[in-house]
C-alpha cells in the first residue's frame, strides 16, 4: 500500500487492479490449449486468491482494523472475567435484580458482532461483484487469438505458404528451421562445426540448437553486448535446455546456414534475418511468428511453399 493512500484512492487502484487481472486471466484462459488448461486455470484461481488476500489485508491496515481486533480481544477477556466473577457469586448468594442486569449486559456485550469481520464480509462481497463486472467486460473484448490466426492465413495464401504445426515446447524456433533447413534440401550443416560430446545421432531440432550455440561462441563480440548473463551461462542454455529462441538466436542460424530467414508475422510484416544479395534470395527459408496463439505464450511454426 502506497504511503498516505486515501480509502477512496486505495478502492480505486484495487478495482483497477480487478478489471486487470480477470481481462488477464481471460486471455489466459483463451490461449490455453487442452494439455495447459488445468495448469492455466490454476495459475488464475492463484492469481485471484493472492490479489484479494492482498487487497484485504491492505484495506484493513489503512483502516486500523488490527488495533480494533486488539481492542475486542481485551474486552472479551474482560467480560469473560466479569461473567466468571458473576457465576462464583450466584453460588452462595441469589443473584439480585441489579446482577442480573449487569450479568445480561456483559452476555450481550460478548455475543456482540465482530465488527471487523462484518466490513471485510463486506468488502469481499463488493469485490466479488467488482470481479463479476470486469469478467463481464473481459467477455466483451476481442479474441486475439482468433484474429491473429484469421489473419495469418490469409498471409499465407498471399505469400503461396503452407503451415506445418510445430509443438509448442520451448523448441519450436529450433524445430521450425530444422523442417525448413530439411524440407527445402539445404540440409543442417552449418558453417561452423558444433562441438557435439555424444556419439548418438541428435534430434534435428538439437542439431540446430547447436549450431545456434557454435556460432555465437565463435562470434561473442555480435551478441555479449545484447545478453544480460554470463557467455558460458547462455550458451548452456541453447545447448541442454529448453530456453526459447528469439532474435539472436535466429541471426545466428542465419549466419550460420547462410540463408535469409523470412519471420511473418499476424499483421503482414515479414523480418528478414541474415544473408542479403542474389544468394539469399535462393536460400531463404520461412517461420510464422505467433503472439496469441499458443498456451505458452510466443511460438513459431515453419512455413513450407505450397506445391
Amino acid at each position: 500500500m502506497e504511503t498516505g493512500e486515501t480509502l477512496e484512492a486505495l478502492q480505486t487502484r484495487h478495482r483497477k487492479e480487478q478489471r486487470d487481472l480477470v481481462a488477464r486471466t481471460t486471455q489466459k484462459k483463451k490461449s490455453a490449449s487442452k494439455k495447459t488448461r488445468k495448469a492455466v486455470n490454476d495459475e488464475c484461481d492463484r492469481l485471484e486468491r493472492e490479489l484479494k488476500e492482498r487487497q484485504t489485508q491492505e484495506l484493513a491496515a489503512l483502516n486500523g482494523e488490527q488495533t480494533e481486533d486488539a481492542e475486542d480481544s481485551d474486552a472479551d477477556i474482560r467480560v469473560n472475567g466479569v461473567q466468571e466473577a458473576v457465576e462464583e457469586l450466584s453460588i452462595s448468594t441469589p443473584p439480585s435484580n441489579e446482577a442480573q442486569d449487569a450479568s445480561s449486559q456483559q452476555n450481550g456485550q460478548r455475543k456482540k458482532p465482530n465488527r471487523a469481520k462484518a466490513r471485510l464480509a463486506r468488502r469481499a462481497a463488493e469485490q466479488d461483484a467488482l470481479a463479476a463486472q470486469a469478467a463481464d467486460e473481459a467477455a466483451n473484448m476481442p479474441d486475439l487469438r482468433e484474429q491473429e490466426r484469421t489473419r495469418m492465413q490469409e498471409h499465407f495464401g498471399t505469400h503461396g505458404l503452407q503451415e506445418k504445426e510445430i509443438r509448442a515446447d520451448g523448441h519450436c524456433l529450433y524445430a521450425a528451421v530444422a523442417d525448413q533447413m530439411e524440407t527445402t534440401g539445404l540440409g543442417l550443416e552449418p558453417r561452423i562445426e558444433p562441438k557435439i560430446n555424444t556419439e548418438d545421432k541428435l534430434p534435428a531440432y538439437k542439431t540446430v540448437r547447436h549450431a545456434a550455440a557454435a556460432f555465437i561462441e565463435q562470434n561473442p563480440d555480435d551478441f555479449v553486448p545484447f545478453m544480460e548473463e554470463r557467455l558460458d551461462e547462455y550458451l548452456q542454455k541453447i545447448r541442454d535446455t529448453g530456453e526459447w529462441g528469439g532474435h539472436m538466436e535466429l541471426l545466428a542460424l542465419a549466419k550460420t546456414y547462410g540463408v535469409t530467414i523470412n519471420v511473418l508475422h499476424g499483421d503482414g510484416r515479414i523480418d528478414k534475418i541474415g544473408e542479403e544479395g542474389a544468394n539469399a534470395e535462393a536460400k531463404e527459408i520461412w517461420l510464422g511468428y505467433y503472439k496469441h496463439n499458443f498456451g505458452l505464450g510466443e511460438h513459431y511454426n515453419s512455413l513450407r511453399k505450397s506445391p
